[in-house]
Parts: C-alpha cells; structure tokens; sequence
C-alpha cells in the first residue's frame, strides 16, 4: 500500500521514513539514547522504594552514614521532579480557568491566596494523616504526603505568574487568534502558552527552589507527637542537625549544591534557553541564552523523530478539542443576564463559605472558645512587620540586580547557577552557622530571624525580576539607545513598566512566601541549642509538634487572614494595575 500527498506524489509509509531516519544516526544521537535509557533505569530502580511496607508505630530513625546520600539524593530528586509535574498540570487547568470565568475568578483567586498563605505544615498535617490512609501499610503514603508538602510550596506561585500571563496577553495576539477564529485548544497551545513561557520557566525555576527549602519539613515529619522519616537530602539533614553533627551536615551542604547545579545544567538551563524562541519582538536579540545540553538535542535526530510519530496523535487530539468552541467571545454582554448570573453565583458561593465557616467556628467553640484566636491574631502583627520590612528590602536590592542580570544574556548564564543555588538552600541546613553567630553577637532571633526569612522569600522578587526583564523586547531596548534615554527617564520610561507586572507577582509570592517561611526561621534548632523568636510562625510550630489541632487551626486561619488581606488591599490593587497601564 502506497500513500499520496494531496499533490498526488507517493509519499513513504511511516515505518520507512522512521527506518531512513535510524539509518543517519549519529554519535549524538547514541548519546542521548543512552542517557535516556540510564535516566529511564535510575527512576526504576529508585522508585522501588516508594512501595516497600511501612509500619506507622514502628519508631522511624535516619541513617546518616554519608555512603547513603546518592541514593537519598535520588529519592529528593525524584519527589521534586514529581511535585513539579504535578505543580505544571495544577497551574495550567487552576490559572486558566480563573483567567477565563470572571465569576470563577472572584473565588479562585482569593482561594490561592488562602492556599499560598497556609504554611506546608498545615498542609502536611492534613496530609500525612489522608494519605496513610489511602496506603495503609505502605511507604507510598509518606511518599505521597510529601510529594504534596513539596507541590504546596511550589504551585501557587507558578500560578501566580501563569494567571498574570493569561490576563495580560498582549492584544495582537489576542486579534491574530479571533481573527482566525483558532479553537480554544488551539488558542491555549499555540498562544497563550507561548506568550508565559518565558515566566513559567523561570517562576517554575523559582518553585524548585521553593521546594529545596521545604525538603527537611517534608521529608521528616512531626506531626500528632509522632515522628515519619523518609530517605532523602532533607530528613538527612534534619538528623544531622538534631545530632548536631557539624560533618553530616557539611555533607548535606555538599550534596545538596551538587544536585542543584546538576539540575541547573541539565534541566533549568536548556529550558532557559529554549524559551527564548518565545520572546515577543520585532528584532532578534544581539546575544542569546546558550546551553551545551540544548545544543547537543538540538543536534541529535531523536526529538525530530519523536515529533514525527507523535505528530498524527496531536493532530487527532487538536481535532477531538474542537468540541471546546473556537476563539469567537462576543465583546459585548446583556448587563441583565450578566447580573443575575453574578448573583445567583454569589449566593450559592457565599453560602458554602458560610457553612463552612460556621463549622469551622463551632469545632472551635466546642474545643477551646473562640478566645483561642487572640494570642495568635496579636504574635500575626510582629510577624506582619519582619515580612513588610522583608519585603521591602528586599524590592530595594534585588529589583535592579534582576534587571542587571535580564538585560544580559551572558551575565544570565553566569548568575543563573549562583542564584538557584543561594535560592535553593533549605534554611534548617544553616541552622548551626545562624545559631552560631547569634549567639556569639548577642543578636536576638526576634531581628535575626529576618535574615532566615529572607532565605526563602527574596528570590521569588529576583527572579520574576529577570524574567520580567527578559521579557522587555530588544527591539524596545534598542528604540531607547537611539533615541539616547539614559538613567532615570529609562527606568521611568522603560525598565519600571516592562518588568512591573512580573514584580507584582514576585511581590504577593514573596509575601506569601515569607509567612510560611517564618515557622521555620522564628524556631531554631541546633543540637540542644533552640532559640524561639516572638510571632505567629513561632506558635503553629508548636502546635504542630504538639498535636494541637485547635490551636494549629487557628494558627492557620490568621496567618491566612493577614496574606488574604495584604493581598486584597494592596497586591490585588497593583495586579489591577499593571493589566490596566503596562501590559505589552
């Protein structure tokens, strides 16, 4: 049997041409088939240990003999590369119906402002407990569970950025897909996508991050009094610095910047790279991201060869989506219908938000009274003042150096490694440097404790900053120098608007970020050492060690009224802004 072409030429069975393609296989192209078949085996081979038995009343123990950290290196990788699939998948189905229902939009977005500001603690009480009893007897609860607390700290500000992608698409390419009347799932794919691509890659690099921090919490768990382990980078380090064993956790420290510049060179950077195809200019840029791995794909036949045989598939795919409706959105809506449908949502909105909050009340009431939300309503407001002084701090610093840093393709190569590894760094692993030097300066972890926050909130501001920055077309860029606009006016005219939209989501990210970091940076454990600073952090901490769900919900519930309502009054109020005035 032969095929045709609709100019009636013979053209090859598929089995051929994939038989010719094979025949002009390279040295590269063996290369990458043998480090895909070796990445293939280590998944396999580590993932056995996500199913052997577990038993909850057995008391768990850590073994830190250093021997046993490429193997827990593995099984932290494997976890974050999941959570990270997962995180993707969640961000593209949440951001994009909020960006698409305005009705829908007025509780999702609220809602991912609750969910940012519920610390990973809250999430793996809740989640340990769900999951062992989903695989009752089996290690893949724990594997689940943490997988969870790892996506929680990495989601939602992927979201974030994605949304802000969505709702400031850039109005040509909006025309270009109503003009063509694209489907829905044509207009995702081949528009919106691109148009964040440059922002999910870099936010999502940002996440990553956000889940090395967490790796210690999620991996040794203290929840109900009991003690959960599972083999990894983080539970390793967390024993270590219980021991307060300064040579373990030199070994941890080690390990762990070796996984993250790996991780760097082979994954974040080819991806950095490759997303520069999606810039949105007029002009090709005068210098260009590099990667060795990305041009060593890029000279191999296997990603051409894969797209040829998954090409019939997509193309099935794109025409079973046309049941979604093609791009056609009247501009134009009947006030009336419009506002009865706004009311009929809201009533039915509001009245599960009632219900649930009246039973949220009435567990209380019954448990300890209502009175159980004034301590932590009061230790909010010091914790409140450590991240508005955070956060401003660090706008002050890292806003320039992010704009340094976008606007130079060879310095991005060059700090892209140095800031993910800074980024990545749990603060539990310099616990023993921070308990160290407080205590031979006298500083108290009321102050210092600001400094281990900003360890895991001020690179959300840096590198939406880059990202922001990068996104700015050169042609843009180039205007400018023509037209000789230096220093203030530039940045008054140019750099402020251009990577405005992007710092906003930086912003209400890194607030998020610095309440949830604050339980792990208000309590500091080294050895026998603890020091305890004042604040909200401080308290969920100890009812999380406790068991203490009373109090932990409480905890939880004013932590998350403060983000809520940081978010509703100023960060909400900016992201207005920057759709409204500098959207490109």
């Amino acid at each position: 049997m032969s095929f045709r072409t609709s100019g009636g030429a013979p053209r090859a069975p598929l089995a051929s041409r994939f038989a010719g393609r094979v025949s002009r296989m390279t040295w590269v192209d063996v290369v990458v088939a043998a480090a895909v078949l070796v990445l293939l085996y280590l998944v396999l081979k580590v993932g056995q240990g996500t199913t052997v038995r577990f038993s909850t009343e057995r008391s768990v123990t850590v073994d830190t003999d250093p021997a046993r950290l490429p193997y827990d290196a593995a099984r932290s990788l494997l976890r974050m590369f999941a959570a990270l699939a997962a995180s993707i998948a969640f961000t593209f189905a949440y951001a994009y119906a909020a960006a698409k229902s305005r009705r829908l939009e007025r509780i999702l977005i609220p809602a991912l402002d609750i969910l940012q500001s519920v610390p990973v603690l809250g999430f793996l009480t809740v989640a340990v407990t769900g999951f062992l009893a989903l695989f009752p007897g089996s290690m893949l609860g724990l594997e689940c569970a943490s997988i969870f607390a790892i996506f929680t700290s990495q989601a939602w500000n992927m979201t974030f950025g994605f949304y802000q992608s969505l709702t400031a698409l850039p109005r040509e390419l909006d025309e270009l897909s109503r003009s063509f009347r694209f489907t829905k799932w044509m207009r995702f794919w081949k528009v919106e996508v691109p148009a964040g691509t440059i922002g999910l890659v870099w936010n999502g690099m940002m996440s990553f991050g956000g889940g090395w921090f967490f790796l210690v919490a999620s991996e040794a768990i203290s929840v109900n009094n009991k003690e959960y382990a599972l083999p990894g980078v983080g539970s390793y380090a967390g024993a270590a610095v219980a021991d307060g064993d300064l040579g373990k956790v030199g070994w941890a420290v080690l390990t762990m910047a070796v996984m993250v510049i790996g991780v760097n060179f082979l994954f974040w950077r080819p991806l950095t790279a490759w997303a520069e195809r999606f810039r949105n200019e007029q002009s090709e840029a005068s210098e260009v991201q590099r990667s060795a791995v990305l041009d060593l794909l890029r000279r191999s036949h296997w990603p051409r060869l894969l797209g040829s045989l998954l090409r019939p598939a997509g193309r099935a795919l794109g025409r079973a989506a046309r049941v979604l409706g093609t791009d056609d959105r009247p501009l134009s809506f009947d006030p009336a219908r419009r506002r009865t449908g706004d009311i009929a949502f809201a009533l039915v909105a509001g009245g599960l938000i009632a219900w649930g909050l009246a039973d949220l009340g009435g567990y209380l009431h019954d448990r300890t009274g209502l009175g159980v939300f004034g301590e932590p309503l009061l230790l909010g407001l010091v914790t409140f003042a450590r991240v508005v002084v955070l956060v401003a701090a660090a706008t002050v610093v890292w806003v320039p150096v992010g704009v340094w840093i976008g606007f130079s393709p060879r310095l991005t190569r060059i700090a892209q490694p140095v800031v993910q590894v800074l980024a990545s760094f749990p603060a539990n692993f310099l616990f023993p440097l921070a308990v160290w030097f407080f205590l031979r300066t006298g500083l108290s972890l009321d102050v210092g404790g600001i400094l281990l926050m900003a360890l895991g909130a001020q690179w959300y501001i840096l590198f939406n900053t880059i990202a922001g920055a990068m996104s700015i077309p050169s042609d843009l860029r180039e205007a400018m120098d023509d037209l000789g606009v230096r220093g203030w006016q530039r940045w008054r005219r140019l750099v402020l608007p251009g990577v405005f939209p992007a710092y906003v989501t930086g912003g209400i990210t890194a607030s998020g970020g610095a309440w949830n970091a604050s339980i792990v940076s208000e309590v500091v454990t080294f050895g026998t050492t603890t020091l305890t600073a004042t604040g909200l952090g401080a308290y969920i901490a100890r009812a999380t060690a406790d068991g203490d769900f009373p109090r932990l919900l409480a905890g939880v519930a004013v932590m998350s009224l403060y983000v809520v309502g940081l978010n509703r009054l100023l960060w909400r109020r900016l992201y207005r802004l920057a759709e409204r005035r500098y959207s490109l």
